[in-house]
C-alpha cells in the first residue's frame, strides 16, 4: 500500500477544540486496500470531526454514500446505500509504552507522533457501513427490485415434492408426549 499524505492530520499544530475534516472516497482509494471486486463504483463522503483536547482526541466520522454491489438474492448489481457513524477516541502516551494494545474504541499513540493517519479507520469503518445481507430494496409500490426472471427461478427451486416417509419414523407418529407443567399439575391433583 502506498503512503498517502492526503489522509494525515498534524494534530500538534491544531488549536483544541473540534476541527472538521471531509474526506470523498472513490474506487482508487478502496483498491489501494485490495477490496473484493464485487464491490465497485465505490462513492462514499466521510466528514470527520476531530476534536483536540490536552491528553487524548475524540473522532467522530460520519459516512454518507453509496456502492455498487451484487444482490444475494438475484445476483444482478444495485446501488447500495452507505450510512453510518462511529466514534474513536485516540489517548497520547509516553513514549516507552508501546505494549498498550489499542481496544475497540480507544486507540494509543505516542506523544512523539506528530501526525496521525486515520486512513486505516475511514476503510475499517467504511467496511463495518456495510450490511452483512445485500438485497435490492422495494420500491414505493412495495414490489422487490430483484429480477423478476430470477426470482421466479427461485420459486421453482424451492417447490419440493412431498418425499416419500421413511418408514423408520411411522411408529413414532402415534406416540403421544405430554407436555411437563400438564403432567405436573396432574400429579399435583
Amino acid at each position: 500500500m502506498k503512503h498517502n499524505r492526503e489522509f494525515e492530520i498534524a494534530w500538534q499544530g491544531l488549536k483544541p477544540g473540534p476541527h472538521t475534516y471531509v474526506y470523498d472516497i472513490n474506487d482508487r482509494f478502496m483498491q489501494e486496500r485490495e477490496v473484493d471486486d464485487s464491490f465497485k463504483d465505490w462513492n462514499a463522503k466521510i466528514t470527520l470531526v476531530f476534536d483536540k483536547h490536552e491528553n487524548f482526541f475524540m473522532l467522530h466520522f460520519d459516512i454518507d454514500g453509496q456502492v455498487t454491489v451484487p444482490c444475494d438474492r438475484c445476483g444482478d448489481d444495485f446501488q447500495l446505500k452507505l450510512w453510518d457513524e462511529f466514534d474513536l477516541v485516540i489517548k497520547l502516551t509516553g513514549d516507552d509504552s508501546e505494549d498498550i494494545e489499542d481496544e475497540d474504541d480507544v486507540a494509543f499513540i505516542p506523544r512523539s507522533e506528530t501526525v496521525i493517519n486515520i486512513g486505516d479507520w475511514l476503510y475499517e469503518f467504511l467496511m463495518l457501513s456495510i450490511p452483512l445481507q445485500h438485497i435490492h430494496p422495494e420500491n414505493e409500490k412495495g414490489i422487490s427490485g430483484c429480477n423478476p426472471k430470477a426470482l421466479e427461478l427461485l420459486d421453482q427451486l424451492s417447490e419440493h415434492p412431498d418425499k416419500a416417509a421413511n418408514p423408520l419414523w411411522k411408529g413414532l407418529e402415534g406416540i403421544k408426549v405430554e407436555d411437563d407443567k400438564k403432567s405436573k399439575s396432574k400429579k399435583q391433583k
